[in-house]
């Protein structure tokens, strides 16, 4: 296992404490657990961006979006499972799940559906304002006359 020292980077910086939470949370990724479901994430304008999920055998009441603090989860259970009926092959995978996103500051899901066993979740970064870059005008002294000092001929 490889370890990072950060410290002396924060050291001399205010407010990136969340990027070390995520360096520790990168390095303690199960592979496994993220092969399912199956997801895309696309970028749809200059602010916005889709996550499409494939999630074959939920229906909406199997599945729960939840934001908070930039994170976004996204978990599926299936209400009840019919067991009376005899496979004699299953290959639509069933089993709960729950996927978890970072978002950068400012974005926020603007929606979500799902079609044809896609969950699609739409997202948006709106900047505030005050963060957007401002153009300020510069603006000169009015020239003034030149003073006289004394008022003697030369």
């Amino acid at each position: 296992m490889r370890s990072l020292d950060l410290s002396p980077l924060f050291r001399s910086t205010v407010g990136f404490d969340r990027l070390s939470r995520l360096m520790d949370a990168a390095t303690r990724i199960d592979d496994s657990a993220l092969s399912y479901p199956p997801y895309n994430i696309e970028r749809t304008g200059d602010d916005t961006y889709r996550i499409t999920m494939a999630v074959a055998g939920f229906g909406e009441r199997d599945l729960t979006i939840t934001t908070q603090e930039n994170q976004l989860l996204i978990s599926g259970k299936l209400a009840h499972e019919d067991d009376t009926t005899s496979y004699l092959y299953r290959g639509i995978a069933g089993r709960a799940f729950e996927r978890r996103f970072t978002l950068a500051d400012h974005i926020r899901v603007n929606g979500a559906s799902l079609a044809n066993g896609l969950l699609h979740v739409d997202l948006v970064r709106e900047v505030p304002e005050a963060m957007k870059p401002r153009q300020v005008k510069i603006s000169t002294a009015p020239e003034s006359a030149p003073k006289a000092i004394e008022k003697q001929a030369a």
